[in-house]
């Protein structure tokens, strides 16, 4: 995997949130915008929900990158992350391993039930560390929107996971235009760097449905920091306790928000869909092709 020509990848997934891993820990090229781009594209590339890129790293396994669809840099993906610990945990013989992204490290580690969990550090509720634009109680933000159809959307509980998140409580998820107001919602000036958009509705104590619009990928089958990010909200607003099952429309994952320490611990299954080669034409989307690992 030295060069750019017939590089190699996996598609995985877990819940049903899929990404194109590419390993360059040996190459010296690395993934620009202009190739995520391509590559994430369902027509004409692989298709995917972010694009994994894995570096090497002093301070873990592995680094972990992370590219969206359009082209921008992602600091977290839970699901991604609980991905490539099944790949370092077959390659290493262990059940646990440390993945270093952007966001910091991220300690993993395969359940007895054959899940894969990762620790996903604290949740952050103060204003700043979302981040939002100005002061405000991030328990119930000063946001709401009329949409042309379904029902007002208003108050959300912002937390950050690494990432953004804005999540509202709704009584019928199917009665939200998810495509129309996710947008919206996601460039709103509240927002300086975007948000990711979840939406909840509890379908008992401790579980409930979740969807999110993801920051710069739109709707996605599921979210991982997107899950996290709800449990901790719903935690908050009195809705359930710390450790609740989510429904998401790729599958279930398990969150804990732990007491102790503030770490959010996420668990779910993960897959292999297919591997394969990248043809040279792909390839050539990278918008400069002499960028270079120094």
């Amino acid at each position: 995997m030295t060069g750019t020509t017939g590089q190699p990848f996996l598609k995985m997934h877990g819940a049903g949130n899929d990404f194109v891993v590419l390993d360059l820990r040996q190459a010296s090229w690395r993934v620009d915008p202009g190739l995520a781009r391509a590559l994430a594209n369902r027509r004409t590339g692989v298709g995917c929900d972010q694009v994994i890129s894995l570096e090497p790293t002093e301070r873990g396994d592995v680094f972990m990158r992370i590219h969206n669809p359009d082209g921008s840099e992602a600091q977290a993906c839970g699901n991604a992350t609980r991905c490539i610990a099944s790949l370092i945990f077959a390659e290493n013989g262990q059940n646990s391993a440390v993945i270093e992204t952007v966001a910091g490290l991220l300690q993993s580690r395969m359940t007895d039930d054959g899940w894969i969990e990762v620790d996903m550090g604290p949740a952050y509720l103060d204003w700043r560390d979302i981040p939002l634009a100005h002061e405000m109680d991030t328990l119930s933000l000063d946001l709401s929107l009329e949409p042309a159809a379904g029902p007002r959307l208003a108050e959300p509980c912002a937390v950050g996971m690494g990432n953004p998140h804005a999540v509202f409580f709704v009584d019928d998820m199917d009665a939200i235009d998810i495509p129309a107001v996710g947008p919206i919602l996601e460039h709103h000036a509240l927002f300086p760097e975007r948000a990711n958009i979840g939406f909840v509705q509890m379908t008992g104590a401790d579980a409930f449905r979740l969807r999110v619009w993801e920051r710069g990928a739109g709707l996605t089958l599921a979210c991982g920091s997107g899950a996290c990010a709800a449990l901790v909200a719903a935690h908050r607003r009195g809705k359930c306790g710390r450790r609740a099952r989510l429904a998401l429309d790729g599958g279930a994952l398990v969150i804990e928000w732990r007491a102790e320490d503030g770490h959010v611990l996420m668990s779910g299954p993960v897959a292999t869909s297919y591997a394969g080669v990248l043809d040279e034409s792909l390839l050539a989307a990278r918008q400069d092709p002499r960028r270079s690992v120094a």
